[in-house]
């Protein structure tokens, strides 16, 4: 199986109740045999979805960090294009 399949087979609250657990110290081994979901997934859901503290006392997930690269991309591409259209604009 690939993890493709993986993200089609186990929703986001599946998920992130199996890295809850993890966090309240079940141990992966224990939670690989009783939901039967392989060691290797339930480590990359941990890393995907394990909150990372601020020093203001947020938090966020690497899902979050790339969610709000893709976005600052988006931003900047927009950005690009008004630039371009207002020396356009300019010209005339």
């Amino acid at each position: 199986m690939g993890s493709g399949k993986t993200s089609n087979k186990f929703n986001k609250e599946f998920r992130q109740m199996i890295v809850e657990l993890y966090q309240s110290g079940t141990p992966v081994k224990d939670l690989s045999s009783e939901y039967g979901v392989s060691e290797t997934t339930i480590y990359k859901w941990i890393k995907k979805l394990n909150p990372i503290s601020l020093e203001d006392g947020k938090s966020f997930t690497p899902e979050d960090y790339l969610k709000l690269q893709k976005e600052m991309r988006r931003i900047q591409e927009e950005n690009e294009i008004l630039k371009k259209a207002m020396a356009i604009f300019a010209k005339k």
